[in-house]
């Protein structure tokens, strides 16, 4: 009898959690097992595609021989994967969830490319490379959860001279604001103008050689389309619990918020030199 009746009082407290959330809540207030499980077990972290990260490759000099290629917050590596493909390299790709990894390691060695990809549990906020040991530093999606500039000094350390920086941040398109822009701002705390990452680049002493908008496909079709396939098994697996139907109705509100507000922000390609 009181086992049942702690059960109500924690599904109570549960229920008054769930409705004193549900403006803007952010992906870190959620447990971080519980957003690991249901990213894992998705083809596709974030905005991205194979023509861009094709496309940012395209900017860099460096590529005729083999080079060394620091892959940070790789998830379960599609963008890794279309490096390996590509060029002759070696990629040490990171991440700091073992799950992850496990993703990465499951989808190179389908495509044979265990000997150009070597992945690594680790945090992009403490990483133990040796000094000047990279060619390329990739991060698509990922340095935000490091801060954008703090990223650039921190990571600079771990490039050779001459060598390249591949990163996505969301930014503003243009001057004008929606009409609810705390959902963005909330969520990416460092969102600006491209202008301004331009300058930030350029004062963390690198050169920017390229910049480019991802196309709304890359959320549309290449993301949300996907996560949105993983709602119904993520719930099931989670015995439909408050937490992971609180989870699946944020990424729902993310959907919708970018669907209404697409004009106002989105993912830049930014790709610059160290100098």
């Amino acid at each position: 009898m009181l086992t049942n009746c702690k059960s109500l009082v924690d599904l109570l407290c549960e229920t008054i959690q769930i409705i004193m959330n549900t403006e803007n809540k952010l992906i870190v207030d959620f447990d971080f097992q519980l957003v690991i499980n249901f990213f894992a077990g998705i083809s596709s972290q974030g905005p991205g595609g194979e023509m861009e990260t094709l496309k940012a490759l395209s900017f860099l000099d460096n590529t005729s021989s083999k080079i060394k290629i620091a892959d940070l917050g790789c998830g379960t590596g599609k963008q890794t994967e279309i490096i390996a493909s590509n060029i002759d390299c070696e990629i040490t790709a990171v991440d700091i969830a073992p799950k992850m990894i496990e993703g990465l390691n499951n989808r190179i060695k389908k495509k044979n490319l265990t000997n150009k990809v070597k992945g690594l549990v680790a945090s992009m906020c403490e990483l133990s490379f040796n000094k000047n040991e990279f060619d390329v530093i990739w991060a698509e999606g990922s340095i935000y959860h490091i801060g954008f500039e703090k990223g650039l000094r921190e990571w600079k350390q771990y490039l050779k001279p001459n060598g390249y920086m591949a990163i996505t941040e969301c930014c503003w398109l243009s001057n004008q604001r929606p009409k609810d822009s705390s959902f963005i701002t909330e969520n990416v705390s460092e969102i600006d103008m491209i202008s301004t990452k331009l300058k930030i680049i350029e004062d963390c002493g690198y050169k920017p050689i390229a910049h480019f908008i991802l196309p709304e496909y890359t959320w549309i079709d290449n993301y949300h389309s996907i996560a949105k396939t993983r709602f119904k098994p993520f719930l099931e697996e989670n015995n439909y619990s408050f937490a992971a139907k609180d989870f699946v109705e944020r990424m729902e509100q993310e959907i919708e918020y970018y669907q209404t507000n697409k004009e106002y922000f989105g993912y830049v390609f930014f790709i610059f030199k160290n100098i």
